[in-house]
């Protein structure tokens, strides 16, 4: 899995609450089971029209201003409904890293985590005044430096979030699931030895 350490990168709004997976990614490209090529599926229903190919000109994201965006900033309840890992892939695909919003479904957050990407929780104001900056100054950029745990704006100031060590240890280091079954690759070496279990 891929390192976070730090980002700096443009800033794209979605000023939407109750996010859930079934709009991140519709349930009809679940049936692939790989881990990429979901770019162009992300938020499918609200970013084309009827016909699945043109673009909706009334979905903000898809203003060119936002184009190479990799943090998005949302509302409340990103990512609640189904458990669906496709969801984070599929923003990870588009080249969002980092996430910025008030509150997340707990499914969804820990997927994240699963898959190198940084959901950071902010007051729901301060997410609403980083919109309001966004939207008034194109090409608006942040910069997330994770082992600080800080955002920086353009103008310097700089905004504090908190995140629980154990998280924050995985995304320095790139652990996902299997990386974490393997800081204890020893132990287990050893128990199937003792079991008469080693590879033969």
């Amino acid at each position: 899995m891929q390192k976070f350490t730090t980002l700096e990168g443009v800033a794209v709004p979605l000023e939407a609450q109750n996010v859930d997976t079934d709009q991140i990614i519709p349930k009809q490209f679940l049936k692939r089971i790989e881990r990429t090529g979901y770019e162009d599926m992300l938020f499918f229903d609200w970013r084309y029209q009827e016909d699945g190919v043109t673009p909706n000109p009334e979905f903000e994201p898809n203003q060119p201003r936002y184009q190479g965006a990799s943090i998005l900033l949302t509302l409340d309840n990103f990512g609640c409904g189904s458990s669906r890992e496709h969801a984070p892939w599929a923003l990870d695909n588009y080249g969002i890293r980092c996430i910025m919003a008030p509150s997340y479904a707990d499914i969804f957050y820990n997927n994240c985590f699963n898959n190198g990407m940084l959901p950071i929780v902010l007051p729901g104001d301060v997410v609403r005044g980083l919109i309001a900056d966004c939207r008034a100054a194109e090409g608006y950029t942040l910069s997330v430096d994770l082992p600080s745990q800080t955002i920086t704006k353009p103008d310097g100031g700089t905004i504090p979030f908190e995140l629980d060590g154990f998280l924050k240890e995985r995304l320095l280091n790139g652990w996902d699931q299997v990386g974490l079954t393997l800081l204890h690759e020893d132990k287990i070496a050893a128990y199937e030895a003792a079991r008469g279990m080693a590879a033969v």
